[in-house]
């Protein structure tokens, strides 16, 4: 029958003989299939879209130089999974797992100046969800509901969710693999035995640790489960507001959407604030006394805000809005409970931080352009 997953797993499995055979194009055709998937699943691993490039670079390079060792005994699918998994776990072994600001030292007090950004600290990054699978171009899309993922509990975008993310960072490298494979790709107990090289009792002792830890720390809703009940018209008018409101410097009504007890950070700022007086505070002496534009987009499976900052010295002393931070919003009820500005490498002023967060090609990840719209 046509468009079946045996039909499919075949096909693949040609375009493997083909490969085989050192035509090239035929594993790059493999490896697009599976790319948006296992970039996804490396960014999960690694809490960073620079790491997690470098790892999928790395297992395609594996897995081409690997085919003769592939029997066809499981999918093409679980395959690279294995391959993806054990590098991106060679490179979270090795590497300190990444910090947001509200993680890594304690809220700063109403008239507490901004301390100098630590590039040197292995920050968490935000995520496109345009990068996501096609599978889960809609948002309400569930990863439960899809053939491939039959076990799946985290819905894609669930599963990039920065609260998500923060948690497995505090997992041990294994236990955040085994987490994904089993809860979130949707692969059997088996399945991880055989990709990680461990027993079944491992893989089960180490899942069942890995739920809990994460369970203690995730909230009690999830961001999809909070948007899709505030719904695309009030998303809309949120956004709206928030960009409305930072463009005329209207502290007040910034304050209104946010919760009694909301924190406002600046990876790769240390300094973060806490509560409406500090907030407020932080909002009049910092973002408020500069001129912005915006515009919407969505990271972590979460409403995005990127701003644009005027600089005066730009375009040869012209001025012009430069990129300048991507606004990542958390919602609690209607209202935000954490604002979490990824700040670009010309925010940050500091040459060794380029070439992660450059303002142009940050934005460009998120479908944004150089330039605000008029």
């Amino acid at each position: 029958m046509p468009g079946t997953d045996t039909d499919d797993e075949s096909a693949l499995l040609g375009l493997v003989a083909l490969a085989r055979s050192g035509d090239p194009r035929a594993f790059d055709e493999l490896a697009e299939t599976y790319r948006a998937e296992l970039r996804a699943h490396c960014y999960r691993m690694l809490g960073s879209v620079h790491d997690a490039e470098d790892a999928l670079q790395d297992a395609m390079l594996r897995a081409w130089k690997g085919l003769s060792g592939f029997a066809g005994r499981g999918t093409v699918r679980t395959w690279l999974y294995s391959i993806a998994t054990n590098t991106a776990l060679d490179l979270a072994t090795h590497r300190s797992r990444r910090e947001l600001p509200v993680d890594f030292g304690p809220a700063s007090g109403p008239g507490t100046e901004l301390e100098p950004s630590l590039t040197d600290v292995p920050w968490l990054e935000p995520y496109p969800d345009r990068w996501l699978t096609a599978e889960a171009s809609d948002h309400a899309a569930s990863a439960a509901s899809s053939a491939s993922v039959p076990e799946a509990r985290y819905e894609q975008r669930e599963s990039i969710e920065l609260a998500f993310i923060v948690a497995l960072q505090h997992l041990p490298p294994l236990q955040r693999a085994v987490l994904l494979l089993r809860e979130v790709v949707g692969f059997s107990t088996a399945e991880i035995s055989s990709q990680l090289g461990t027993s079944p009792q491992s893989v089960n002792s180490a899942l069942q640790r890995a739920r809990a830890s994460v369970r203690d720390q995730r909230p009690e809703s999830s961001q999809q489960a909070t948007l899709a009940r505030l719904g695309e018209q009030r998303i809309t008018a949120i956004a709206h507001r928030y960009a409305d409101a930072m463009e005329r410097g209207d502290v007040d009504t910034l304050i209104s959407m946010l919760t009694a007890e909301a924190s406002w950070s600046m990876p790769p700022v240390p300094t973060w604030y806490r509560g409406l007086d500090a907030v407020r505070d932080f909002l009049l002496r910092y973002p408020l006394s500069e001129t912005w534009r915006h515009g919407t987009t969505w990271a972590n499976g979460q409403l995005a805000i990127g701003g644009y900052l005027f600089d005066a010295d730009a375009d040869g002393g012209k001025g012009s809005f430069v990129p300048w931070a991507i606004d990542v919003l958390t919602f609690e009820g209607e209202k935000i409970s954490a604002v979490t500005a990824f700040l670009t490498a010309e925010a940050v002023d500091a040459p060794e931080y380029a070439g992660r967060l450059e303002g142009a090609e940050l934005f460009a990840r998120f479908g944004l352009p150089i330039r605000p719209e008029p």
